[in-house]
């Protein structure tokens, strides 16, 4: 148990660094364990909403794999992902609709609600905020889409309000057709429309390794300059590559830092940004 003394420390430590963000956009893509577990998805919670009191503008982006995984079970849909990406036909995009625009955003919204934070629940396709268009790809992978533009209204205007904005990745091109977008890519995208100060990509793995098996080989500063390089070198490969890839989008976007964290680490989001040595890969 820390003596008043000592939290009145942390508190004074942490100043520096909430005046940074104070005032500013903090984009946080939440996916993977962090997002299965109770009390890793409670600690996250808690960390976007701390960070909503003290003046950082956070807007929270969240895929929902799994459960998108389990309602096609239900219905005997099989899942079949190429490259990484679910591959997604005309009833598989109809679940991914109901689930991530549905069940899974709005019960992260309660759950932000019932923990005391003001938060509200959005699509891409509210108010025409993600202009979609189909993904390239050498493999027609059906209705997976690609960010054409984003309209960063509503999420401005849910911030301007006082809410925490927390947006299913579904988006539709001119036509009204609904596309499933992997939630890095729109995280990336959304970032740099908003000209977010930082974004924090959630995943399963400590950050970017020069050796996947040694977690003490981590890469705390990566140039997006160097990117090719390590991906030519093989350090960057296999799922890493599209999750470097949004990092780099991002920054190119004008985001000033993107950072690769563990989200199986309790708090990580407030380590990493209160912190001078944060905890995972930053890239700029």
């Amino acid at each position: 148990m820390l003596s008043n003394e000592s939290k009145a420390q942390v508190l004074t430590r942490a100043l520096p660094y909430i005046q940074r963000y104070a005032g500013r956009v903090v984009v946080v893509k939440y996916g993977g364990n962090a997002m299965v577990s109770d009390d890793l998805r409670g600690a996250v919670m808690s960390d976007i909403i701390l960070l909503s009191l003290v003046g950082v503008k956070v807007v929270l982006v969240h895929g929902g794999g799994p459960d998108i995984t389990a309602v096609l079970q239900k219905q005997g849909i099989p899942s079949r992902f190429v490259g990484g990406l679910r591959y997604t036909d005309a009833q598989t995009v109809d679940v991914v609709q109901m689930v991530l625009a549905g069940k899974t955003n709005k019960d992260l919204v309660a759950l932000i609600q019932r923990m005391g934070g003001r938060a509200i629940g959005l699509c891409g396709l509210d108010g025409g905020m993600i202009t979609a268009c189909k993904h390239a790809a050498d493999e027609d992978l059906g209705f997976v889409g690609d960010v054409a533009r984003v309209d960063t209204t509503p999420i401005l205007n849910a911030l301007k309000d006082g809410y925490i904005p927390i947006i299913a990745t579904i988006g539709a091109d001119e036509g009204g057709q609904v596309y499933n977008i992997n939630a890095d890519t729109a995280a990336a995208s959304i970032a740099g429309a908003l000209g977010a100060e930082n974004i924090v990509l959630m995943t399963d793995v400590r950050g970017l390794m020069r050796d996947v098996r040694d977690q003490a080989t981590l890469i705390p500063v990566v140039q997006v300059s160097e990117v090719p390089a390590l991906i030519r070198q093989g350090v960057i490969s296999g799922g890493m590559v599209p999750k470097v890839a949004c990092c780099v989008e991002a920054v190119r976007r004008g985001v000033h830092r993107a950072v690769m964290i563990d989200g199986r680490i309790p708090h990580a989001i407030l380590l990493e940004m209160f912190s001078d040595e944060g905890i995972g890969t930053m890239f700029h």
